[in-house]
């Protein structure tokens, strides 16, 4: 789950990570209520959506005086921001983070993720803060130092001083960089993180060291053990649909525009192979949706009325293999779906394991122009036929 820039500073402040002074606003009266109370300018006005790239995208302003504070918070709340994390839709701003504007004089580069190659958490940094870290990594990986810090030991003086040599860290800025880190690595690991992203960290003309801006994305799986994080989502950031199928226990992931063929599947490796069989008959997978191997016929009933929803779905391909979710519940719940929805587009089925001959009979015996696949090989060659 992802949160927006002023939540996660949020818990920086909570957790003693150095942010600068600001609040979130909701509407322009509420903006200039919070440059008000910060008391002078510079005064930095940022989008607040769950994408990066705001900054070249037009979201992020400084305003020097109350006149340009005006004209940005204007223009900035309510526009479509487009980045490259958005996709060439964007999103709408509905609210923004106001913060003090601050003195730079280095910018740098801080995130603390999981390493599974390792089973450790590492922490990578860059005097190359404020970039793209993929164009860094790519044009001038030397810049990038890495430590790995066993979490079930948690982090030591020899890792902070590290990373601190690492980034040439000036003296002065020594002490109040290896509390900064300390405390963001214990956040990270508390609070089950899959990332935590600074950029940029700053060095002001005063050495303070500060998290200029903050990212932090959190394993769902973990979600039960921080109720005070789930508060933190926000619908308006996450694809309805997805929202949707999650009500209903569906693991379903857009895969943006372009695609031309829906696919239900029970499981992430078969999901995969399905979707590069829907390449392989010239079809492009609009979806990613996975029922589990538990999966109800109300679920599945579910499943396929949101897969017929989608316009740009032209056929749908149902690859399920009966292990836990039996072939007859499967094919009780498309036969369900079909008779309440319809059939708006031609839906292969290729099923096998536990209650195979019942699911066929089911699906052939249902009045519905089902089209059965034997296996694999056979569903794709009819996806192509359908397809054309």
């Amino acid at each position: 789950m992802k949160i927006h820039e002023y939540q996660a500073k949020e818990l920086f402040r909570k957790n003693g990570v150095a942010v600068p002074d600001g609040s979130v606003a909701f509407t322009v009266d509420e903006a200039k209520s919070v440059a008000e109370k910060l008391g002078a300018y510079p005064v930095v006005v940022k989008a607040q959506i769950h994408a990066g790239g705001r900054g070249l995208g037009g979201g992020v302003k400084v305003a020097k005086n109350e006149q340009e504070f005006d004209e940005y918070t204007n223009s900035i709340l309510g526009m479509n921001l487009v980045t490259k994390q958005t996709g060439p839709g964007g999103k709408r701003v509905k609210k923004l983070l106001i913060e003090q504007g601050l003195n730079i004089a280095k910018e740098l580069y801080l995130s603390i993720l999981p390493d599974r190659a390792t089973a450790k958490m590492i922490i990578m940094a860059s005097e190359a803060g404020g970039m793209d870290i993929e164009d860094v990594a790519e044009k001038t990986p030397e810049k990038i130092i890495k430590v790995y810090v066993d979490p079930n030991v948690g982090i030591q003086g020899y890792h902070l001083r590290a990373a601190s040599f690492g980034l040439n860290m000036p003296a002065a800025c020594m002490k109040p960089f290896t509390v900064l880190l300390k405390n963001l690595f214990n956040l990270a690991v508390n609070y089950d993180c899959s990332l935590v992203e600074i950029n940029p960290l700053i060095i002001t003309a005063e050495n303070d060291v500060i998290a200029l801006d903050a990212k932090m994305d959190f394993d769902d799986n973990a979600l039960y053990r921080h109720p005070d994080v789930k508060e933190y989502r926000d619908l308006d950031e996450e694809d309805p649909t997805e929202v949707e199928a999650g009500g209903f226990g569906l693991n379903y992931i857009h895969l943006g525009e372009g695609g031309n063929v829906g696919n239900m599947v029970n499981g992430a490796g078969l999901a995969m192979a399905t979707m590069d069989c829907i390449k392989y008959a010239g079809g492009k997978p609009v979806n990613f949706l996975d029922v589990g191997g538990g999966a109800s016929a109300e679920q599945i009933e579910n499943g396929f009325r949101i897969l017929q929803s989608d316009e740009n779905v032209k056929a749908i391909l149902i690859n399920i293999f009966g292990g836990i979710l039996r072939c007859d519940r499967l094919a009780n719940g498309v036969v369900q779906a079909a008779e309440k929805v319809g059939m708006r587009v031609p839906v292969i089925i290729r099923m096998e394991g536990t209650n195979l001959e019942e699911g066929r009979k089911i699906l052939a015996e249902s009045g519905l122009d089902l089209i059965n696949a034997k296996d694999l090989k056979d569903a794709a060659e009819k996806l192509q036929e359908a397809i054309q």
